[in-house]
């Protein structure tokens, strides 16, 4: 809840521009805009023709029926959404939203056609009680039930590891820290689906990237690129992220 139209349309429109400036070495680089500007920033990016896919912030995971104020995989379709996010740290700390939740969310996003970020991470709490990576296997097992390897093979499946303890709290995780959760996960990963799986899977890091200490971050062996807050609002911030991820 940072923009409004205007501002939304422009940074993606900047976003979208930023990315054709680096080319060949965007990679593939996604803008994930509030539900009612989904209509105006597919607008602004269509005209770009950058190749940057709209996300979308959340979505039900009910095709239809009474579930006022929910939104479905087939109207953010319409919208010409392509991935969306699942598990976000602000929805589950900040909602309240549970691991059942979250994985009917994800089960109905891949089952519909999109493509799916998985969102996981500890909270400070947890991480000063030696929870880290009993949280992180929690989740990355309940958000992955009933998900095909098909999906982590194919890329439709992107795990994004979130320390919620370095998301504007002035607290930051190392790269090596960020490395050891990721080495962490893909393990959890190769034991629910073989290496090949784990190996093919996406995981990205989303705790407080910058363009300052994105590349030294995407150097780390498992980190596969970025789910970007606040430095997503300033384009040319994200697209040093992005140049960086794809240095890697």
């Amino acid at each position: 809840m940072n923009t409004d139209l205007a501002s939304a349309t422009a940074l993606a429109g900047a976003v979208a521009d930023a990315v054709l400036r680096l080319g060949a070495a965007a990679g593939e680089v996604a803008i994930c805009p509030p539900f009612p500007y989904l209509l105006a920033v597919a607008e602004a990016l269509r005209v770009k023709r950058s190749g940057v896919l709209l996300g979308a912030q959340d979505v039900y995971f009910e095709g239809s029926g009474a579930f006022t104020g929910e939104v479905s995989v087939g109207m953010l379709k319409d919208c010409g959404v392509k991935v969306v996010l699942t598990g976000h740290s602000e929805r589950r700390h900040v909602i309240g939203e549970g691991d059942e939740l979250i994985n009917r969310k994800t089960r109905a996003a891949l089952d519909g056609g999109l493509m799916c970020i998985l969102c996981i991470g500890e909270t400070l709490a947890q991480r000063e009680a030696g929870q880290t990576d009993a949280v992180n296997e929690r989740q990355t097992k309940a958000g992955l039930v009933g998900v095909g390897a098909e999906h982590l093979t194919s890329g439709r499946l992107t795990i994004a590891y979130e320390p919620v303890w370095a998301i504007g709290t002035g607290k930051n995780a190392t790269p090596g820290d960020a490395q050891d959760a990721h080495m962490k996960i893909r393990r959890v990963v190769a034991g629910m689906y073989g290496p090949e799986a784990a190996a093919a899977v996406r995981i990205q890091y989303g705790g407080s990237v910058k363009g300052s200490n994105a590349a030294e971050l995407m150097a780390q062996p498992d980190i596969d690129g970025g789910l970007i807050g606040g430095a997503s609002l300033k384009a040319e911030e994200f697209a040093a992220i992005v140049a960086a991820a794809k240095r890697k």
